[in-house]
């Protein structure tokens, strides 16, 4: 999403004025990442792929958990009205879009989508920001139609400078993993990092031990752009720590567990973010920065995917 500057001074001054700054993006050098002698060797086989019948930007994209569709925003660079769109699966490279995201956009930043199995459709947006000190938002999705959207209970500071955002839903509905951002007088962020927060009744609650289950992932970096598995033992996520944002792995054994400490995912190179996993785990998206444009673009994972809930060796696990 647009990752917002503030102004000095505070209460809704700063409120007002916090979603008018430039995005993340035009913060940093376009630089290539670093070549690194270790890292991730999961995932392989870098390639751009195409959207049908649509020629724009191309971000924050997520799979939904049939493998069905895909979910993007177009373009978050400063006066464009950034909205949501949906397209469905053609094969592994290729969606064909399908238009824009049907009730779920407004005047404000509107984008990152994540859904859960049953459809419960989570988003940001800046409509009430102002007002609120809130920008995630929630609907139900039905074949590229949203309906019943309102915000999101219980995770936001309701703080001006916190902002809640880059959001992804797990896939029993049970999780939300999104971003604590806060600012202060410039544009870069002076901290953001990911949270965990658990469905209770129509919201979510922080969970108290988000800290402790990520604390391996969080650093005085920036970390954002969560993605996880649908059995909730990877997690994949961004993180700036330069000029040039990576995208990173980590992993666990059992959901009651902490994070391991994260692997960066090379085989995504250049300037990357925003994974986005298929059901199975077997194909990650991503976006990219070519040239001036974001480019969708997909990685292979190198073998099936072994169970990380099974003792090792005793069996690889395809989920459907």
């Amino acid at each position: 999403m647009r990752r917002p500057g503030a102004s000095p001074g505070g209460g809704a001054a700063v409120a007002a004025k916090l979603f008018a700054a430039v995005p993340l993006l035009a913060w940093l050098l376009v630089a290539p990442s670093p070549a690194l002698a270790a890292g991730d060797a999961v995932f392989s086989d870098p390639r751009p792929v195409r959207v049908l019948g649509y020629d724009g930007d191309v971000m924050e994209p997520f799979v939904s958990r049939d493998g069905r569709y895909l979910l993007f925003n177009d373009s978050n660079a400063p006066g464009r009205d950034t909205q949501l769109h949906w397209a469905e699966r053609v094969d592994d490279l290729t969606f064909e879009h399908r238009g824009l995201l049907a009730g779920a956009n407004s005047p404000a930043l509107d984008a990152v989508a994540s859904l859960d199995r049953g459809g419960r459709l989570v988003f940001v947006s800046t409509r009430s920001y102002p007002i609120t000190l809130s920008t995630l938002y929630e609907g139900r999705f039905s074949a590229g139609q949203v309906t019943g959207v309102r915000l999101l209970d219980g995770v936001s500071r309701h703080t001006p400078g916190w902002v809640s955002f880059d959001a992804e839903l797990s896939a029993d509905g049970e999780t939300l993993y999104f971003v604590d951002g806060r600012f202060g007088p410039h544009p870069v962020p002076e901290e953001a990092d990911l949270v965990m927060a658990s469905k209770q009744g129509d919201g979510f609650v922080r969970r108290a031990d988000s800290a402790a289950l990520l604390a391996r992932v969080n650093t005085a970096a920036l970390e954002y752009a969560p993605a996880i598995t649908d059995d909730g033992l990877e997690l994949f996520f961004t993180r700036l720590d330069g000029t040039s944002p990576r995208i990173f792995r980590a992993t666990r054994t059992r959901r009651d567990q902490p994070f391991a400490t994260p692997e960066p995912v090379t085989a995504a190179s250049g300037f990357v973010e925003a994974p986005a996993l298929t059901p199975d785990g077997r194909l990650l998206y991503y976006h990219r920065r070519d040239g001036d444009r974001f480019v969708l673009y997909r990685l292979v994972r190198r073998a099936p995917r072994l169970s990380l809930a099974a003792p090792p060796g005793l069996r690889l696990e395809r989920r459907p």
